[in-house]
């Protein structure tokens, strides 16, 4: 059988889930207001204390309660994937690349606190969301990693191991942080320092010239973000 992840017919499961589960959750509230409306007319039998009749509604309130927020908990775990995969699929449209790497770049982005709408067209300018891009200086990967950089988060990193694409994204995006911070949230210089290397700005402040090389200019036109996530 033809596998339908991460494609639309996947989008329109999840879609359709999600209104299951809010039909659910109207069917799950009716539930408990038709009970308590039954309950509240059962007459006290005779002997009954009224005590226990008050104790076994409240309980079967109760548990209705309960189903009624464990349905709504995968409600909002069925809303975030449904938006998760809206985002995807919007990306992936928008830089015309598949739906799995975008959904790689997505999910590294934000794992690793940094604005998708950075994080894409970073991946552009360095790589043309080529995995197995290489610069003439040795920079690797989508996000175009020094190995020597790299290895500043992982010791153990290969040549080789930095064109996975998982990990190419993760280190990139949180060295990208680390510069974010470095800067203190001045995401211009920031993304400066990842182009150029951060001993070129800290020169380039200390002569007092204007460190830019166009590099922030490009991926900067049209954003308005803080380049990280809350």
């Amino acid at each position: 059988m033809k596998d339908l992840t991460r494609t639309y017919v996947h989008r329109g499961d999840g879609e359709r889930r999600s209104r299951r589960i809010r039909g659910g959750l109207v069917f799950l509230g009716l539930a408990v207001a038709v009970t308590v409306a039954v309950q509240s007319w059962v007459p006290v039998e005779a002997g009954a204390a009224p005590v226990t009749v008050a104790m076994k509604e409240a309980a079967a309130v109760s548990a209705l309660q309960k189903e009624l927020e464990v349905a709504r908990g995968e409600l909002r775990i069925a809303t975030a994937h449904l938006e998760r995969w809206n985002r995807i699929f919007e990306y992936a449209r928008q830089y015309k690349i598949a739906s799995d790497l975008s959904a790689s770049i997505y999910d590294a982005a934000v794992n690793e606190r940094i604005d998708p709408d950075l994080a894409f067209p970073l991946v552009r300018l360095e790589s043309e969301f080529k995995e197995r891009a290489t610069s003439p200086v040795g920079a690797t990967g989508l996000t175009q990693l020094m190995l020597a950089t790299a290895r500043e988060y992982d010791k153990t990193l290969t040549k080789e191991t930095l064109y996975d694409r998982d990990t190419n994204l993760r280190i990139g995006f949180r060295y990208l942080r680390s510069l974010i911070k470095w800067q203190r949230g001045d995401v211009q210089m920031a993304l400066l320092a990842y182009n150029r290397g951060p001993a070129a700005v800290i020169t380039a402040k200390e002569l007092d010239l204007d460190a830019s090389n166009g590099y922030d200019r490009v991926l900067l036109r049209g954003y308005r973000g803080r380049g990280v996530l809350d």
